[in-house]
């Protein structure tokens, strides 16, 4: 039970507020409530600094504040006044007091689920939370069901994250063909090449497009072994240019 606490505790995060976050804004405030939401984040911040002092009386005191403005200014799905349920649920479960942390952590999931979607870094958050209050409810099975969730979001989140990645690479590389740097474009479908192939495989188009640019840049540098040997990984329409590279290399010759 130690070891379990031990790996979920370190991804315990309390969320501070940002004077205004973007679905504040589209709520569209009044000038007086919006003094009021200012103050309202203000305190859940000073809640999070009690909590790190040590002060949970404080910090509940703070939070349940903030969380009555954020109630009746911008109700009860929305994502700021999640952010105070969520902090609010893990005083609760450090005080041991768990019926309360557990319908704190769920109305805040509940809000991130129904407003950000199942993939969303605080959707994850709020799972882990959950997961580590089932862990120490002693309630395993539920625990780990959670921060399996978590961490099936996180890994999604990293695949996103390296696709993107890859893309840009790719962007790079052309771009740096236009400017005449053949071998900075190679370096960049390389990059995108080893990401697509790690996430895809080897068949997928992504992957068999980067073979291709990098072999055709070979083939305009007059490298044509490198072009030869990445023209060979080509197994879709384009296994024709494999044959190509070795009749025009034969040229030179």
């Amino acid at each position: 039970m130690k070891k379990i606490l031990t790996l979920l505790f370190p991804l315990l995060l309390f969320t501070a507020c940002t004077p205004l976050l973007k679905n504040v804004m589209q709520n569209n405030p009044t000038n007086q409530q919006d003094q009021e939401l200012r103050e309202a984040n203000i305190l859940n911040n000073q809640g999070v600094d009690a909590y790190q002092n040590g002060d949970y009386d404080g910090a509940i005191m703070l939070y349940q504040k903030s969380i009555a403005i954020k109630e009746s200014i911008l109700g009860k799905e929305d994502l700021n006044t999640a952010t105070s349920y969520n902090n609010l649920g893990l005083i609760y479960k450090k005080t041991r007091a768990y019926k309360k942390a557990l319908a704190y952590l769920t109305k805040a999931l509940q809000i991130r689920e129904k407003t950000l979607g199942k993939n969303s870094s605080y959707t994850a958050e709020s799972y882990n939370n959950l997961g580590t209050l089932y862990a120490s409810m002693g309630e395993i099975g539920k625990a780990m069901k959670l921060t399996s969730k978590t961490l099936e979001i996180k890994e999604n989140i990293i695949q996103k994250e390296q696709q993107d990645m890859a893309i840009s690479h790719t962007n790079l590389a052309v771009l740096e063909e236009m400017q005449g740097n053949n071998l900075k474009a190679i370096e960049h479908h390389k990059k995108s090449l080893e990401i697509n192939q790690t996430i895809f495989g080897e068949e997928h188009d992504l992957t068999q497009n980067n073979y291709k640019n990098i072999a055709q840049l070979y083939f305009a540098m007059q490298q044509y072994e490198e072009a030869r040997s990445y023209a060979s990984h080509i197994i879709k329409e384009e296994k024709i240019n494999l044959k190509d590279i070795n009749v025009i290399e034969n040229q030179y010759r």
